[in-house]
């Protein structure tokens, strides 16, 4: 069988590993790579420049697609379909061939025990969440998506009562023609809009596609509170049950988490801080109570889980102050929400790269009494700046330069440590990407804890 690879990602990669050798493979990639396979059975096509800064989807050169005529499946990653779609109109015979691992999984799998979790934000941590609620309990569960493992890395370990935990993007589930047993749908705002999806009609439809292809077995959690949640979850044809209050898991008036009449634990307990990842784990207990019913079990995670690396993670306490890394923050809600998790003082670190997002309300919660200081960052650093103080920020609690990139982490660090005094909080939850200043949000959180964590 000939196979194509559109793009050299994570995914292609794991299905070059799950078809094997026994194929030919034609691989066509936005950008060149050092890391491409070599071979006899393996032709490699590729744009000789490093791609547009932002996200996959945007090339102009689509010559690297000229390749996959004569394939007889093509894997692509799900980031590249906006691209596709320049390339073969919706008749062309591309798309019958045309496939991601997802698509893989779900055609591929001897179980049906599959679980998707998708929004703007929270996923990961509601993804784990349940992933380790179901350890807990049963042997046989693998985590995948956009964390964890591939899943053809181990499609081939999966038996009928296996148990699959998926944390799906926007990217993944456009135009899916699947969806999980059982789908969880988290908050939605706008996001990647223009830079992807174009519209938000087209995101929210994305999304949707969790739970749109649902049968009356299914199951579908949603937050009522959030419309785009709401909605979304009305097109599933399963069960629909909302979290944050009854039947699904909710906060009561005692500061309990309650499910069914069944006290879990006090909110006290909770390992992961903020009043949205109170939601995450309400969103985590229901999706799992439609599986198992062990408040023990449920209890001991919740009690021990910290969360993810760049999700408000704690990096030091220094001097009496505390360093939060948030990088995987990059909307200005998300920024909103870390700086309403916290009751001390705080200095943030926010900016990076223009996404077209309306930034005002962030910005005028930077100009709140409770935030000591802001170091303005990136090529957005400047209109931030300005921003904050027509929304009534002191100019002399922000820090700015005009050309942002002229910011290192270590002069971002020193700035903050001069701001900051024993009681605060430094929150690195920029509202924005990294793109041009950091190679990922990864990068950019690596830098901080590592800058932070060094001798002075």
């Amino acid at each position: 069988m000939k196979i194509g690879l559109v793009g050299w990602g994570i995914e292609t990669q794991s299905a070059f590993r799950h078809f094997g050798v026994g194929h030919s493979y034609v691989i066509g990639s936005e950008e060149p790579r050092e890391d491409f396979p070599s071979g006899e059975n393996v032709t490699v096509y590729h744009l000789t420049e490093n791609r547009p800064t932002g996200l996959a989807g945007n090339a102009n050169d689509l010559s690297y697609l000229d390749h996959f005529e004569d394939c007889d499946l093509v894997i692509y990653q799900g980031a590249a379909h906006k691209n596709l779609e320049k390339k073969f109109l919706p008749d062309d015979p591309f798309w019958q061939k045309a496939k991601t691992t997802l698509h893989v999984l779900f055609e591929k799998s001897p179980t049906k025990n599959i679980i998707g979790v998708t929004g703007t934000k929270g996923k990961g941590p509601t993804t784990t969440l349940i992933y380790e609620m179901l350890k807990a309990k049963f042997d046989n569960v693998y985590l995948g998506g956009n964390i964890g493992i591939p899943v053809l890395d181990f499609i081939d370990q999966l038996d009928a009562e296996s148990w699959v935990v998926l944390e799906l993007s926007s990217f993944q589930l456009y135009k899916f023609p699947y969806s999980p047993h059982i789908a969880v749908h988290l908050m939605m705002m706008p996001e990647h809009i223009e830079e992807w999806h174009k519209t938000l009609d087209d995101y929210v439809k994305a999304k949707r596609n969790i739970c749109s292809h649902q049968t009356t077995k299914d199951y579908v959690i949603y937050l009522p509170s959030n419309e785009y949640s709401f909605d979304n979850a009305q097109s599933s044809s399963g069960t629909r049950i909302p979290y944050g209050t009854s039947p699904g898991a909710r906060i009561d008036q005692d500061g309990y988490l309650v499910i069914q009449r069944q006290l879990i634990c006090k909110i006290s307990e909770f390992k992961l801080i903020g009043v949205h990842n109170q939601e995450n784990i309400c969103a985590a207990v229901t999706a799992v109570w439609q599986i198992h019913q062990d408040a023990t079990a449920v209890r001991s995670i919740i009690k021990s889980f910290s969360g993810l690396e760049h999700r408000l993670e704690f990096v030091a306490d220094i001097d009496g102050v505390h360093y939060y890394d948030d990088s995987f923050g990059t909307t200005p809600d998300t920024a909103i929400v870390a700086m309403d998790s916290f009751a001390s003082p705080k200095v943030m670190i926010v900016g990076g790269h223009e996404k077209g997002n309306d930034m005002s309300v962030m910005c005028s919660r930077l100009s709140q009494p409770d935030i000591r200081h802001t170091v303005f960052i990136g090529t957005i650093g400047q209109k931030l700046y300005d921003l904050a103080v027509s929304a009534g920020m002191n100019p002399q609690h922000g820090s700015v330069r005009e050309d942002g990139n002229s910011w290192t982490m270590q002069e971002i660090v020193d700035e903050v440590r001069v701001r900051a005094v024993a009681g605060d909080t430094v929150l690195l939850s920029t509202g924005s990407s990294s793109f041009g200043i950091f190679k990922d949000y990864k990068d950019r959180g690596e830098q901080f804890k590592r800058v932070v964590q060094s001798p002075k």
